[in-house]
């Protein structure tokens, strides 16, 4: 599917050094300056935020830091929009989709979704995704996706083995601005697949999603567990099965280990 005119044609803001492209972003859009698709991209951040409120650390000039703020009205009906956990999901699964398809065009089919949104190489991470949302009462005004991406990449420091590029991938260096308008304009195509056909987007991330149908360990406060993946609820929830079904929300469990 084609990407959208009205996701591509919004200014793309470049900076040198921000603290973090998610702030920044958010900003613009309480300031009445954002555009519905408006993209910040920096060359170095002094304050990159992760999930749950982890760090992001990358090498100045070396990777996609990148944010993108969406009006939901634009996406899910012309009227207010409120913030429920099936729309608010569906919205995560577009973004982290279109990540994957972006960086598994470069590295190929073994580039997973790691629920909730980290984009998986094998076993190792190729990106993160930080999804932060402005509210007006119960409205929900704006999205903000903050996408972190390892393109050239080389040190990761305590994460060496854990983490990896597309640069390590394909043993070549590569333009990272231009793959950061090839990455905005795969995120915009799948936000026209969630608005036009919803359902394929659940069917889609679960084709792509890391360790379905494997046993992987948990950990849930002090205890490890074995599970099964299942796959994950239309509220972004990880299902799971380790004699019984249950579900568990972002933060209740911990992967532990890969697949047995």
């Amino acid at each position: 599917m084609p990407p959208s005119s009205k996701h591509l044609s919004a200014a793309i803001v470049e900076l040198q050094q921000v603290d973090s492209t998610n702030n920044y972003a958010t900003g613009l859009a309480h300031a009445g300056l954002a555009e519905h698709g408006t993209a910040v991209l920096a060359w170095a951040q002094t304050a990159g935020k992760g999930q749950r409120a982890k760090g992001w650390n990358a090498t100045p000039g070396a990777n996609i830091t990148m944010s993108l703020a969406f009006r939901p009205a634009e996406l899910f009906g012309s009227g207010p929009v409120r913030l429920t956990a099936p729309t608010a999901f569906r919205f995560s699964m577009a973004i982290a989709l279109g990540a994957q398809r972006f960086f598994a065009t470069h590295a190929g089919e073994e580039s997973f979704v790691k629920w909730p949104n980290d984009i998986y190489w094998r076993d190792r991470k190729a990106a993160g995704i930080l999804i932060e949302n402005i509210l007006a009462g119960d409205e929900w005004r704006w999205a903000v996706a903050g996408i972190g991406v390892n393109i050239n990449e080389t040190d990761f420091g305590e994460l060496e083995g854990r983490a990896v590029s597309l640069r390590q991938v394909t043993g070549r260096i590569w333009d990272v601005k231009a793959l950061a308008l090839e990455l905005r304009a795969s995120i915009a195509s799948a936000l026209e697949q969630m608005a036009s056909d919803p359902t394929s987007i659940s069917a889609d991330y679960h084709a792509v999603l890391y360790k379905q149908g494997a046993t992987v360990r948990f950990r849930r406060g002090g205890r490890v567990f074995s599970a099964e993946v299942l796959g994950v609820s239309a509220e972004g929830m990880l299902r799971l099965r380790h004699g019984v079904e249950e579900e568990f929300g972002v933060g209740e469990v911990e992967w532990v280990s890969d697949a047995r």
